[in-house]
């Protein structure tokens, strides 16, 4: 039973809208019969809290903006450390582009070694190839032996002081080094453990996965190359890259989530989901396929269609009709192409430009529709057009009319291209073993925090920066671990730049 109240409450005084105001006093009530049950006086409920003063909004959380210039606040990512267990390009694709954003990425390499992938296509004699420096530019190189015993009290407490742990190791092999998520976890309940794998859960989740094996599993080869061809794997590597971008996204994701819960969280990135990701708009013409032919594929109308996606060699996959089209020099120059899309609202454009302004208004011809089944005529039309200028020729004329296109751009073609050179999508790097290289940049651009690409790390230059720094380690602890063999045979690491 509830106690008394030794003093009745005050009555709460009603507030004036816009300001304070004085209670007014209570009108007095009739006298009534006094009931025999004892009354109990609650005490009056506390207020709400408020939110608003005066009219105001309540304060933000967030800090109040900057009036530093854009791009002088610090970077996106500063603050946030990386332990960096990756090798080859899955991985490495995502690090460097949390390193690109601000992250300290410590990159741990095996002494003598270190990612495979130094030693890989090398071009120049005596220097890391370009399949490394290319995936891991502005990250600190350490090299930690993970089998003896004080290399492992190094990554124990490098995992203390950092906020993601990123690996694309074979399945099982990171809980073979003994750092289970459990043991991290234990360590560190507010790392973040990332992970490329080749497969999700599931059948395959044990195998390993390489670029073409994820292109074939997930989807893109069986819908890449001509209806009559063999399946084929594209050259952009949706795979590998493909995967780390998405889980670079998952990281910062979670991140994010760390915000608000306190504590780190698994994130995984498979191969497979990736490359199906990236293949979704063939996952939206199977299911189409089972109510009718996909009429916009070269298939229609005189081909067969299978009970699957087939091969559509150069057609858009969209909704907008599209080829690869030969143009003046096509003969000796293997580039000498461009992409044409057939986009309906600019069609008596197209007409007009290539000399058929019949077209516009011929039945055959006027309707979307009406060109599906003669799409293949269409195009060898445009090309006998295309034919008569080179590429960029083409490009200037339909650009005017707002026609889509693009031409076929060879790699040396993009690497001379000045304006990539400008917004910093092709970077030019100094290398201190292999001289100046190109590069490409940070593909996507953030107004309050520029990319500036520096230098992939010599292998194991940055070691005892990092156990100095990173882990408060004074020369006499740096000697004991070094003299150890946990750090490796002692060679010599240039000052980072």
């Amino acid at each position: 039973m509830a106690k008394k109240s030794k003093k009745p409450a005050k009555a709460r005084k009603p507030a004036k809208a816009g300001g304070k105001s004085r209670a007014k006093p209570a009108a007095k009530k009739p006298a009534t019969k006094r009931s025999s049950a004892k009354v109990v006086k609650l005490p009056a409920r506390k207020a709400a809290k408020k939110t608003a003063t005066n009219g105001k909004a309540a304060k933000s959380a967030l800090p109040a903006p900057s009036k530093k210039p854009f791009g002088q606040a610090g970077k996106a990512l500063d603050g946030v450390r990386i332990l960096d267990f990756t090798h080859v390009q899955s991985g490495p694709t995502c690090t460097q582009l949390l390193a690109w954003f601000g992250a300290d990425v410590i990159k741990v390499e095996r002494p003598g070694v270190g990612d495979i992938t130094r030693g890989q296509l090398v071009d120049v004699k005596g220097a890391d190839s370009l399949y490394f420096t290319m995936l891991n530019h502005n990250k600190r190189s350490i090299t930690i032996d993970s089998k003896h015993p004080q290399g492992k009290r190094v990554l124990n407490e490098l995992i203390k002081k950092c906020d993601v742990l990123v690996e694309n190791f074979a399945p099982g092999a990171l809980d073979r080094m003994g750092l289970t998520w459990e043991h991290i976890h234990k360590l560190n309940p507010r790392m973040i453990v990332a992970s490329v794998k080749g497969f999700g859960p599931g059948p395959y989740e044990d195998c390993k996965v390489y670029e073409n094996v994820a292109q074939c599993t997930g989807g893109a080869a069986s819908t890449t190359g001509f209806r009559d061809g063999v399946p084929l794997v594209t050259g952009a590597q949706i795979g590998d890259s493909g995967t780390g971008l998405h889980l670079a996204l998952g990281i910062v994701t979670a991140l994010y989530q760390r915000t608000q819960t306190g504590r780190g969280q698994k994130v995984l990135a498979a191969m497979q989901d990736a490359v199906l990701n990236l293949c979704r708009v063939k996952l939206r013409d199977q299911q189409r396929l089972e109510r009718g032919p996909l009429k916009e594929y070269p298939q229609y109308p005189n081909g067969a269609f299978g009970d699957t996606v087939p091969r559509a060699g150069n057609a858009s996959g969209g909704g907008q009709p599209g080829w690869i089209l030969k143009c003046k020099g096509w003969e000796t120059d293997p580039n000498a192409y461009i992409y044409f899309i057939t986009q309906a609202p600019v069609w008596a454009k197209i007409c007009d430009v290539i000399g058929k302004p019949e077209w516009i208004t011929d039945p055959d011809y006027a309707t979307p529709a009406a060109r599906l089944p003669r799409l293949k005529d269409i195009f060898a039309t445009v090309e006998e057009w295309t034919m008569t200028k080179t590429k960029f020729e083409v490009m200037e004329i339909l650009n005017k009319y707002d026609i889509p296109c693009g031409p076929i751009l060879s790699m040396k073609e993009l690497a001379e291209d000045q304006s990539l050179r400008e917004t910093g999508t092709i970077v030019e790097v100094d290398h201190p073993t292999r001289g100046k290289y190109l590069t490409v940049g940070n593909p996507i651009k953030l107004s309050d925090s520029p990319t500036e690409v520096t230098r992939s790390p010599l292998l194991g230059e940055h070691t005892d920066e990092i156990l100095r720094e990173v882990l408060g380690f004074d020369e006499r602890r740096i000697s004991e671990v070094r003299d150890s063999g946990a750090l490796g045979l002692v060679v010599p690491r240039m000052a980072a730049e």
